[in-house]
């Protein structure tokens, strides 16, 4: 999966106009399609610049001049059709099968690998070191920003060469073709902690199939007799909102059922899209007393909105590092083979509590612990959220009072989700 410098994808894909069949797909057409769009449903319309879009050579690129730049430097996006199609309806890309952290300026380690995917079959491994593509090293291309193209498009067939070395000190290498990968939306385990059962959940992004996917994991835990539950976000970028609600939902059961989960709010032009979204009850919900969110700055969107949701009603305690910050949603508008995915909508909680574009602070700090699989009790992230929920405080006191840059020699960058999955590049 290649890199993206984009965290955050669509929170939303409700119910908009479909475009007409007749639809001018001329680069002039569809430059003015994405005009159109954004001076009707655009949160920030009245801050577009009268900009012409002959000017410009793509869609792509006219909605990147005109975007509302001190807020929305990425949550914008136009994307093709048939890679969000699959996405959201399969939970599919096509890719290598892996999602990566970028430490300091020059490191790049695997995050996850996907299973069945040509990662997978190269037999790389979560924590291992990415040291080249094509022959070229990853520190140099880092360095060159170069590192994306180097990896090349999203395109079935399309080969590349990658070199690693293991948490073992072996230095690997293979020919990797991209293929469609599907990625398995939910992993799930209940941890016996000194006779007392924990679900763990960890969620890679809120798609169609990942509904099916929380009623088994619930399921599994109300079996169990699992009280505490650790949902693992730290990976994921977002995606729907119905699947939001639904896994909050499964948290908050009879105590959050009917209560305000979010309410949308939009430009003064779709005030009469403003709604409410209410909790619901499913039948695997098992009513927990507090959750623990594992999260990082590549939790955007539909996984803060989990948290942002629940905080009014249930005690909740983060667990990794702060949040990306984004706190607005979008609608997906097809056009010709494109996809465009403007931001709509802000989104606040039962409480009014929004505009997080800071993210949300975590309670307990804590490094991605790479050296151990995710779901590892002893895997830095989780051991701590094992700590809270056995001792109700952290390991240490937190220290984390503003949220991190994005660059510098000590910068731990989270870097997955659809951002590195549509149109990744």
């Amino acid at each position: 999966m290649e890199i993206r410098r984009v965290f955050v994808i669509a929170l939303a894909l409700l119910a908009a106009p479909t475009p007409s069949r007749s639809q001018d797909c001329s680069i002039l057409g569809q430059n003015t399609f994405v005009r159109e769009k954004l001076d009707e449903f655009y949160l920030w319309y009245r801050e577009l610049p009268s900009t012409d879009p002959a000017l410009f050579d793509s869609p792509e690129a006219y909605l990147n001049a005109v975007r509302f730049r001190p807020i929305d430097d990425s949550f914008s996006f136009i994307s093709a059709r048939e890679t969000t199609t699959a996405f959201y309806s399969n939970s599919q890309f096509v890719g290598i099968g892996f999602t990566q952290k970028l430490l300091g300026r020059n490191e790049l380690r695997i995050a996850q690998v996907f299973p069945g995917s040509p990662a997978a079959e190269a037999r790389m491994e979560r924590g291992d070191y990415l040291l080249a593509v094509n022959g070229r090293p990853v520190s140099e291309l880092l360095a060159t920003g170069q590192l994306g193209a180097e990896l090349g498009p999203s395109t079935i067939g399309y080969t590349l060469e990658l070199s690693w070395r293991s948490l073992r000190g072996e230095e690997r290498s293979a020919r990797v073709t991209k293929r469609l990968v599907t990625i398995p939306t939910v992993d799930s385990a209940v941890i016996d902690e000194n006779g007392l059962p924990i679900g763990y959940l960890h969620l890679r992004n809120f798609v169609e199939p990942t509904i099916p996917e929380l009623d088994r994991a619930f399921n599994e835990f109300r079996a169990q007799g699992v009280v505490d539950v650790v949902v693992d976000l730290r990976y994921n970028g977002g995606g729907l909102v119905d699947v939001a609600q639904h896994l909050a939902s499964l948290i908050g059961g009879m105590r959050t059922n009917t209560q305000v989960f979010a309410e949308y709010l939009h430009n003064d032009k779709q005030s009469s899209r403003n709604q409410q979204v209410r909790f619901s009850d499913p039948a695997a919900a098992i009513d927990v007393p507090r959750v623990v969110l594992i999260t990082s700055e590549g939790s955007a969107s539909a996984s803060e909105l989990v948290i942002n949701g629940l905080e009014p009603f249930l005690p909740t305690t983060l667990v990794g590092r702060r949040t990306f910050g984004k706190p607005v949603g979008q609608y997906g508008f097809e056009f010709c083979d494109k996809v465009l995915f403007p931001v709509s909508f802000m989104t606040v909680n039962a409480a009014g509590d929004g505009e997080y574009y800071d993210g949300l602070p975590v309670d307990c700090p804590m490094r991605d612990g790479l050296n151990r699989p995710l779901g590892h009790p002893e895997e830095a992230r989780l051991a701590e959220a094992i700590h809270f929920l056995r001792n109700g405080t952290c390991s240490a006191p937190p220290a984390e009072t503003s949220r991190p840059q994005l660059a510098g020699p000590a910068t731990s960058l989270e870097l997955s989700g659809l951002a590195q999955i549509i149109n990744a590049r």
